[in-house]
């Protein structure tokens, strides 16, 4: 019997389904349902949920960089908060799987020539034992270059909004983007704050363009 990672409900599939391959979803029915994706009018820029589409006054407001768009595929609703909950800081890695289909769609229409993920700090790599970004990316059968590297840092969810956009610069290059067009691939877009210090850094690696897929868009 399969369970649901989230509920522990029960998520076996028919047997004449397991037949012919098909595996039992991690989540049930039921807590699958609670997830809501973004399908409505949304900032061209963010994919922050609008009454009509445009760009948002805090893109409106950020300085231009190389960074250009970012695309979220789910709001980041109560349901959506435990489920990332419990993949980043419990290591749930298979949650990742549930994410790989849209991920894939999402990056087939986003035209790049590279995929990076997003490094954590060396610290927080070891207490995790897995990057969040690299297991979206791997899980929708991408590969990942490595292009950039992390200093040591205090983690985002402990900061402000206001602490957030103000953030310094933790990432560096360690590769070669010279000319290209980078996809980004992570778990929560929030403030945007990181997405363009990872923008900047991929600019000194080289790169021309950088877009970004979130799972989901967290903030008002």
């Amino acid at each position: 019997m399969s369970q649901c990672l989230l509920c522990e409900n029960d998520t076996a599939v028919q047997s004449w389904r397991v037949f012919f391959g098909a595996k039992a979803p991690v989540l049930c029915n039921i807590c699958l349902n609670q997830f809501e994706k973004i399908d409505g009018p949304s900032c061209e820029v963010c994919s922050r949920p609008m009454d009509q589409k445009g760009i948002c006054p805090d893109c409106a407001a950020w300085e231009k960089n190389i960074f250009s768009s970012n695309q979220s595929l789910y709001h980041y609703n109560d349901a959506m908060k435990a489920l990332i909950a419990r993949f980043k800081y419990r290591g749930d890695y298979a949650l990742a799987e549930l994410f790989a289909e849209d991920i894939q769609a999402a990056a087939k229409k986003t035209a790049c020539d590279l995929v990076c993920a997003v490094p954590l700090p060396p610290l927080r790599l070891a207490e995790r034992r897995f990057n969040q970004s690299e297991a979206l990316i791997e899980m929708a059968g991408l590969s990942s270059t490595p292009l950039l590297a992390r200093h040591e840092s205090d983690k985002q969810s402990k900061k402000s909004r206001a602490e957030r956009i103000e953030a310094a610069q933790t990432f560096y290059p360690i590769g070669n983007a010279a000319g290209k067009s980078i996809l980004v691939i992570d778990d929560i877009y929030t403030t945007g704050a990181t997405i363009r210090l990872v923008a900047e850094a991929l600019g000194q690696a080289g790169a021309v363009s950088v877009k970004s897929i979130t799972i989901a868009r967290s903030g008002s």
